[in-house]
């Protein structure tokens, strides 16, 4: 018998690997050439050669059964041509097929690559994007990490399939991805392809079952000026108009507005309205500008326009009763708008003396909305620029989550939560482009830890520097064991401030959190939570404040931990297919 499949005959990588009498005595037989697990399938009367490893989970597919040259998985049922080894299944994965040439009754395979791996796995990303495949979108980015490509090629493919797939516009699958790309520098290098795993598998959740985008076209002939094209934007988005607004800012865009021109645009028309969204509009624009940054604003046009439709249909918290009663927080807040330009220019000759940040802090957690505006004013006047003013903000609302009590209802976490991202966004918004109108959104957070005084009440205690160990790297063996437990929020955070106050490593720490964040199952709040601590932390590096933001960041991810870790499991399994384990397989 003679018999060559169709491939590239490549005659220095076949190898001989049994008689066909004992393939034939047999059916199908498994042999092993190279580390690599064979199984030589006599159907037809041909032979032919498989990887014997089901690509969907690594059950042995000589367990399986062939009909008419299909041969099934008998686990998942997952059906491959044996010639091919291509699926029916696109969840399976094709199974790698080895060209086979029989020899003075010898079978002998080609062991050679035919394919183009990266290009494969690319493509196998996409398909696991679009179908919604959590285990395929792991092993494609593990693969493509470990042939050395950058994690921002899988975040950008990540990135442009959920602006274009989920006609909603961004939404919480997009911030998380973004949110773990922005992670990846603090983390251990193994940990980072599980990050990005996490986010894509995120957008494609965000993204399953929703119509697809459909942008519209910039106005035609001639572009109008910047400042004419973002008065037109704010005054759509007023009316919750999203396809007028949408188009102002193609045009923009096509008209060549900078990326400032393009940043202010957006964060004004999302801070005409007071803490829109409980902060969500704020917090997507900027996580879409810093989606940009990571991808050299490829694709900007798509990205923009997706925060269009929830900046115009947001609510906005002058329609709300807790910001109108008993005290009127929108009327503050409006006499404070109008005096912030002589604000800043009062204070424009004294920038880079202001030193009055642990008194304004003080007075954020206090009770008085009026003296709370009223600071924030004389800070600007004293020299405090619009980005200090914001990491003011940004860490007085840290410490409402580093001081609550854990008496208070458990959704209310996530109030506090929401001030604290809020702010963080504001924060990084100002550090992009000091516009007067983002200013705004400093006074909304402001007014938001105002209004969540009562979720200090008592004050959970902060663990003092005088607690100290000798070893402090013994600490952070404990904290993995702590997060394995319910209701260990005290616990928790009086570790990491311990660990930091004993001299311990803030990088070390950081990775161990991040692993900690990631083990659990992903998570929209929690992943928003640690990110913005990370961010705050990096601006305030070794300084009390600092250690308070990861105090709070802890006792936030200790409250909602463990979780069922299902998507780790996800992640492990593809992690030991990629390393070629034999996870089934008796040898």
């Amino acid at each position: 018998m003679t018999q060559a499949l169709e491939a590239t005959r490549n005659i220095e990588h076949y190898v001989c690997v049994a008689q066909v009498a004992d393939v034939k005595a047999t059916g199908c037989l498994v042999v092993y050439a190279q580390g690599q697990a064979i199984a030589l399938w006599n159907h037809g009367n041909k032979i032919y050669a498989i990887d014997n490893r089901c690509p969907h989970m690594g059950f042995p597919l000589h367990q399986g059964t062939v009909k008419d040259c299909i041969l099934t998985c008998h686990w998942h049922h997952a059906r491959f041509d044996l010639a091919s080894g291509g699926t029916f299944d696109a969840w399976a994965d094709d199974v790698r097929a080895f060209p086979v040439e029989i020899r003075d009754d010898q079978v002998w395979v080609d062991l050679a690559p035919h394919a183009d791996p990266q290009t494969h796995q690319r493509q196998r990303l996409q398909d696991g994007l679009e179908q919604g495949i959590s285990l395929v979108i792991a092993k494609s980015v593990i693969a493509l990490l470990n042939a050395g490509i950058e994690p921002a090629e899988p975040f950008r493919i990540g990135l442009d399939f959920g602006v274009r797939y989920r006609n909603a516009g961004w939404g919480a699958g997009l911030t998380m991805h973004t949110c773990l790309m922005n992670l990846l520098p603090y983390l251990d290098p193994e940990d980072r392809p599980r990050a990005l795993y996490h986010g894509l598998a995120a957008v494609a959740r965000d993204c399953a079952g929703q119509p697809p985008h459909f942008g519209v076209h910039p106005l035609p002939t001639s572009t109008p000026d910047i400042d004419t094209l973002k008065r037109w934007f704010r005054q759509f988005i007023e009316v919750r108009d999203a396809e007028g607004a949408e188009r102002c800012l193609v045009s923009a865009v096509h008209g060549g507005a900078d990326k400032q021109q393009i940043a202010e645009m957006l964060f004004t028309a999302a801070t005409d309205h007071r803490y829109i969204d409980v902060g969500h509009v704020v917090d997507f624009t900027n996580k879409a500008l810093e989606a940009l940054d990571a991808t050299d604003w490829q694709n900007a046009e798509s990205v923009l326009t997706s925060l269009v439709a929830e900046c115009a249909s947001a609510e906005r918290m002058e329609e709300s009763n807790s910001w109108r009663y008993p005290v009127d927080l929108v009327a503050i807040l409006d006499r404070a708008f109008a005096e912030i330009p002589a604000a800043l220019e009062l204070g424009q000759g004294k920038r880079g003396t202001w030193s009055n940040r642990e008194e304004l802090v003080t007075i954020l957690l206090g009770e008085n909305a009026q003296a709370l505006a009223d600071s924030l004013l004389e800070a600007l006047r004293t020299g405090c620029t619009e980005a200090e003013l914001a990491g003011a903000v940004a860490y007085a609302a840290a410490l409402r989550i580093a001081h609550f009590h854990t008496n208070n209802d458990f959704g209310d976490w996530d109030t506090a939560h929401h001030t604290f991202t809020f702010a963080n966004a504001v924060h990084q918004g100002l550090r992009r482009v000091a516009s007067p109108s983002l200013l705004r959104g400093v006074f909304d957070a402001a007014m938001s830890v105002y209004l969540n005084r009562f979720l200090n009440v008592p004050p959970a205690r902060l663990p003092e520097p005088k607690e100290t160990v000798d070893n402090p790297e013994k600490l952070l063996d404990e904290l993995p064991k702590l997060l394995d437990r319910q209701q260990q929020v005290n616990a928790a955070g009086t570790l990491v401030a311990r660990y930091l106050y004993s001299g311990g490593n803030p990088e070390r720490l950081l990775a161990v959190l991040g692993k900690m964040l990631l083990r659990e199952d992903r998570s929209f709040h929690v992943i928003q939570e640690i990110e913005a601590a990370f961010r705050q932390y990096s601006l305030l590096r070794d300084t009390k404040a600092g250690i308070h933001v990861l105090i709070a960041a802890t006792r936030y991810l200790a409250a909602h931990a463990p979780t069922m870790r299902s998507q780790g499991q996800t992640y492990q399994m593809a992690d030991r297919l990629h390393k070629g384990d034999h996870l089934f397989e008796e040898s």
